[in-house]
């Protein structure tokens, strides 16, 4: 009777055991289905990757940078010469950094309290800053910060103010990243750009402010997380990264209120199919715009392209486990046409998360969302 008391307890056990198991796992099925996430994933189509082919050929010029200690700060996620001819560099803290062009008598030019991640300077030399935190920024030689504008209209906030060209005449162009996920209520610039660009939803714009109105306009909008932008030597057109689908665009400036995706004359793909996620745009020197790629493509994100069920459940996991791509350095300079003309790679990726170049004619700085120094290249 003992025996069979034994073998009876054992077996009450595992199969009670087991029914736990079996809930254990309904449970986690139910919370990968139905758990409520931000997103509502729409479907697109991922062109095959190219893949580190022709122009984009692996290289490792990018390898070996020198760089520029910045102490306790991190993330030069934007870096230029001033009119001043001191170098500027917009860091995750929210400092704003001046400095000689070789790093030397380093100081906190201003504090915006948010995230600069793009900047230019007007006619009178006050920075221009795009803070996804606070909106489209003045920022005196004096280092007085302003808001010129958060607003499109009373009722049409600007959530993710990105990166910002100023064009000779004043206007200043700039682009809203995502106005579905603004950095400050989404757990700051990266993991609300993993939102949109997991979304697809293509709610990213840009945008023209004109100083003398006081005016804000949508000038294109159907961008997938809609990043960096810079003015064509005409200031006619404008060229913009639309990160979440790997391609850059080239739109009229004058446009208004224009869907990209109408087929529209006034908005055309000037490169397309991109090895990985474009960010920075930089014009350089000789008429060239140099590109940062922030990772290379991953297959498996773009394998979901066309199943928005499955992005859905992934945002579910932790962060770790999406599909973001490798770490892998690299940056490379277009013309207007979009023909590539230079191309560095670094694919031990020293320097991490390449968001973009700044060209002197001594230096190329190369920018960064997380390094903890500025990395740069003699000419």
């Amino acid at each position: 009777m003992t025996g069979n008391g034994g073998s009876g307890l054992r077996g009450s056990i595992v199969r009670r055991v087991a029914a736990i198991a079996a809930l254990v796992v309904l449970g986690v099925a139910a919370y990968l289905a139905f758990w409520p996430v931000p997103i509502e994933p729409v479907p697109w189509k991922a062109q095959t990757p190219p893949g580190f082919t022709g122009a984009y050929a692996p290289n490792a010029r990018l390898s070996g940078l020198r760089t520029i200690d910045i102490g306790n700060e991190s993330g030069p996620e934007h870096i230029a010469i001033g009119p001043d001819g001191k170098l500027y560099a917009a860091m995750l803290s929210g400092d704003l950094l001046r400095m000689d062009p070789d790093g030397g008598k380093q100081e906190i030019f201003a504090t915006t309290g948010g995230r600069v991640l793009g900047f230019d300077f007007d006619a009178a030399g006050q920075m221009i800053a795009a803070d996804p935190m606070k909106g489209l920024l003045a920022i005196t030689t004096d280092a007085r910060v302003s808001v010129l504008t958060d607003h499109v209209s009373p009722d049409d906030p600007i959530q993710y103010a990105n990166s910002i060209v100023v064009a000779p005449g004043g206007t200043i162009y700039f682009t809203d990243a995502s106005t579905r996920f603004a950095p400050r209520y989404w757990g700051g610039t990266y993991a609300a750009s993993v939102l949109d660009i997991m979304e697809q939803s293509a709610s990213g714009r840009v945008l023209a402010y004109d100083p003398a109105t006081k005016r804000c306009r949508v000038v294109a909008h159907g961008l997938s997380f809609a990043n960096g932008i810079a003015l064509s030597a005409d200031g006619l057109s404008l060229f913009v990264t639309e990160t979440g689908r790997y391609r850059i665009w080239k739109v009229d400036a004058g446009a208004s209120d224009l869907d990209v995706r109408s087929g529209s004359p006034q908005a055309q793909v000037l490169l397309d199919n991109l090895p990985g996620y474009p960010d920075n745009l930089m014009r350089g020197r000789d008429g060239r715009i140099w590109v940062g790629l922030f990772k290379p493509r991953n297959p498996a994100a773009d394998g979901l392209a066309e199943k928005p069920f499955m992005r859905k459940m992934l945002v579910r996991l932790p962060r770790f486990l999406l599909p973001l791509g490798e770490s892998y350095g690299h940056v490379f300079a277009i013309d207007e046409e979009g023909r590539v003309t230079e191309d560095l790679q670094d694919p031990a990726a020293g320097y991490p998360e390449t968001t973009g170049a700044t060209e002197t004619a001594e230096r190329l700085y190369i920018h960064s969302l997380n390094a903890r120094a500025i990395g740069w290249l003699p000419r």
